[in-house]
């Protein structure tokens, strides 16, 4: 009990939790401040990824969105912890941060982690599919191995 940490959350009511250039900025912040000061970074994920309207102001330099992922990797090799809880549907770029934390809870009927969802799948291959099926939480908790425990409620 007591231990100080990170806690970072996509909204997903705001834009569909996804990106544009400051919440990145906001992002990268937290997990400057969890390098600086060996904190565990806890995530709670719900992002579309990166906000498309506005996409090419998301990606511009090393200091934006895929930044992201190169400080998990950095936290990682330093071996400080990071968890996410996927609270709701992680698509394309909101995908990569709960693939790549140490830990990943998903709470069964409500999470869903995909690089695209069951439109592209349809359109890319005429079949139907549900996000349960594609990527929820009983495919990744017990088939994948994207998530390490599987929830009944958040």
């Amino acid at each position: 009990a007591g231990q100080p940490c990170i806690m970072i959350a996509n909204d997903a009511t705001v834009k569909g939790g996804t990106y544009t250039p400051i919440t990145a900025k906001k992002h990268l912040r937290a997990q400057e401040v969890a390098l600086q000061n060996d904190l565990p970074c806890i995530y709670l994920v719900d992002s579309g990824g990166a906000f498309l309207p506005r996409q090419s102001e998301v990606f511009p330099d090393r200091d934006h969105f895929g930044r992201i992922f190169f400080n998990q990797a950095t936290m990682s090799s330093r071996s400080i912890p990071q968890i996410a809880v996927v609270c709701g549907s992680c698509t394309a770029g909101g995908a990569y941060v709960p693939s790549m934390s140490d830990e990943t809870v998903m709470v069964r009927g409500n999470g869903t982690i995909f690089l695209g969802g069951p439109p592209l799948v349809k359109a890319a291959t005429g079949q139907e599919v549900t996000a349960e099926a594609l990527g929820g939480a009983d495919v990744h908790c017990t088939k994948s191995g994207v998530s390490d425990h599987l929830a009944e409620s958040e």
